[in-house]
């Protein structure tokens, strides 16, 4: 700016100085938060992996013999042997089991198991849980949904599970068909509520289970795609608009009837 061009009342020696400190650290917490969101991904991801290969060489290395052992030839620890064993062994275990010889034996030590009351209801439970997950024919928590929870209104996220067994359902009141829904609780997706519930109740929805987990853990901080929630919101508003239409509906009195 020129001097003839300022006000006669200000000279440029009066001009506040600029605001160069406070520039400084609006740009050193811009700088600091972009370190920490390309750095805080990374440093959990790489964490959670060295505890799991971890956890798996301290379960596989009391089963294996000293002479095997890399830090018996070596001065440090190699980390992941534990683990490739542990994935050879099972791949071994599972080529010998699709056998003649090592299905007898698998049958032969369910057979052993199922004699034991408390260790048999655990096993086949357990068992029943691995087939499911594992086979990769069922499609169970693989579909995620809406239910009205916990009260009208209020819609949670659940993932769709099986239809009750014929016991359960002979059991459960009305005619309509339930299926089993697994509601997990924020920001810990492991914990939460396990109910069954009227297939006309749960409004299903186009997310992955992955989605529908990372959107549990984040609070809803991470949202879906843009596509994603506008389906949501649409099918939640026409639940909603349904509930109130069959609430209305409840209200009307009945006509009366003609003799």
């Amino acid at each position: 700016m020129n001097r003839e061009e300022l006000p006669p009342t200000v000279t440029p020696d009066e001009l506040p100085p600029p605001d160069a400190p406070r520039g400084l650290m609006a740009r050193f917490r811009n700088y600091f938060l972009t370190g920490l969101v390309v750095a805080g991904p990374i440093a959990i991801t790489f964490y959670l992996t060295w505890w799991f290969v971890t956890w798996v060489d301290g379960i596989v290395r009391p089963f294996m013999p000293t002479a095997y052992r890399p830090e018996t030839y070596l001065p440090y620890g190699v980390p992941g042997y534990g683990l490739i064993v542990a994935v050879i062994a099972l791949t071994m275990l599972g080529f010998l089991t699709a056998n003649l010889i090592g299905r007898t034996l698998v049958d032969l030590g369910e057979r052993l198991l199922g004699r034991i009351p408390a260790v048999r209801a655990i096993y086949r439970g357990l068992k029943q849980v691995f087939e499911t997950l594992f086979s990769g024919q069922g499609s169970s928590f693989r579909r995620v949904g809406l239910v009205e929870f916990p009260s009208p209104g209020m819609w949670s996220i659940v993932l769709i599970s099986q239809s009750p067994s014929t016991e359960i359902a002979s059991k459960l009141p009305g005619q309509e068909e339930h299926i089993s829904v697994f509601l997990p609780c924020a920001p810990n997706p492991t914990t939460g509520f396990f109910f069954y519930v009227p297939k006309s109740k749960i409004i299903e929805v186009q997310m992955s289970a992955e989605d529908a987990a990372t959107l549990i853990m984040s609070c809803g901080v991470v949202q879906p795609g843009t596509d994603q929630q506008k389906k949501v919101a649409a099918l939640a508003g026409v639940a909603n608009a349904a509930r109130i239409a069959n609430s209305a509906a409840a209200l009307q009195p009945q006509p009366a009837k003609v003799e």
